[in-house]
């Protein structure tokens, strides 16, 4: 069978590897869709540190269960659709004794420290399998990123009513933006690209600020005067996570979803001067995709026009290099693996 294999920075192609065979526990996974995220990106431009080369990308995905090792319930039968939990937990260090096994010090994510989903054929443990609620695959295969997006509002712990900022307007800002409009909040989206901004008032967000065209401050004072009750980054710059801090409400909250690769320099005075709540947001847990199916089947989430691009299998490697030219164009997109 075909997988596609980041070989170095900005080099790639496909490898013929043996059909994997479910073992205790496990089952074979047929891809339908795999979504493309932007560590997929940073691998293949040799940005992340936590890749090595070579690497099988991918870790956003539908698929249908093809066969099933010994010791499977009988639930996971041949045919379910189905989409994965991409991480791993070890179960003893301090994040799993907590409960909180998205945030496990040995993590290892689909196509990131493991290979991923962008093969003909994949295997995964019986117990990081999600139902597809009925979805259609292609929907299905943006669960995952929407439900970090999820993940990150119930961090935040929102109430109704209150004034939420998010930044960042990607696949997973897009997911925040979606579930803190569904708990009630008014959302105010931020981004400097309006088709992506536009995409946020479809996700629930009731303003919409492109701090490339106007003053962030002034805009988000004129709807919210004493500075909104909650930010929650999705970008990963030093900007941006100074952003967050400067222009939250005293006692407010701040989280953050991406982590800028240098560091960041703060006026730390406003930590203590507010009050804030700072915390950090890793991945998700099997609650954050039930709420991520929820949105895409109730249609609060704009699947339509979060996916930029669709594309066949034997087209990842040139849709990496014009995505690697022009990264802000995209905000989603899906690679088809039904050719």
């Amino acid at each position: 069978m075909k997988a596609f294999v980041i070989t170095g920075r900005l080099s790639h192609g496909f490898r013929e590897i043996a059909v994997p065979e479910p073992g205790p526990g496990e089952v074979r996974l047929k891809p339908l869709f795999v979504g493309l995220c932007g560590s997929d990106l940073k691998t293949f431009r040799g940005e992340n540190p936590l890749a090595g080369f070579p690497r099988v990308p991918g870790h956003e995905l539908s698929a249908v269960i093809e066969a099933a090792g010994p010791g499977v319930p009988s639930e996971w039968r041949e045919g379910t659709e189905v989409t994965v939990l991409p991480y791993s937990s070890c179960g003893t260090c301090a994040a799993c004794a907590k409960g909180r096994p998205n945030a496990c010090e040995y993590n290892q994510t689909l196509g990131v420290q493991r290979d991923g989903c962008l093969a003909e054929r994949i295997v995964v443990p019986c117990g990081s399998l999600i139902r597809s609620g009925g979805l259609p695959a292609e929907k299905l295969a943006l669960a995952e990123p929407i439900a970090v997006g999820c993940h990150a509002v119930r961090r935040t712990r929102i109430s109704e009513g209150e004034t939420i900022v998010v930044i960042g307007c990607g696949a997973v800002g897009l997911g925040a933006v979606a579930s803190a409009a569904a708990s009630g909040a008014r959302v105010i989206a931020v981004d400097v690209d309006d088709k992506k901004l536009e995409t946020a008032r479809l996700a629930g967000g009731c303003k919409l600020v492109n701090p490339a065209k106007s003053d962030l401050h002034v805009e988000l004072r004129s709807f919210a005067p004493k500075g909104p009750d909650a930010v929650i980054e999705a970008v990963g710059t030093p900007l941006t996570f100074r952003q967050a801090v400067e222009e939250v409400s005293f006692a407010g909250r701040v989280t953050y979803i991406g982590y800028a690769k240098e560091p960041v320099s703060y006026e730390t005075k406003l930590f203590v001067q507010k009050e804030l709540d700072i915390r950090g947001s890793r991945n998700a847990e099997r609650g954050d995709f039930e709420d991520s199916l929820q949105l895409l089947l109730t249609g609060r989430f704009p699947a339509a026009a979060a996916i930029t691009r669709v594309e066949p299998f034997s087209g990842t490697g040139s849709v990496l290099e014009s995505w690697n030219k022009a990264p802000s164009e995209v905000t989603k997109i899906l690679i088809s693996m039904r050719e």
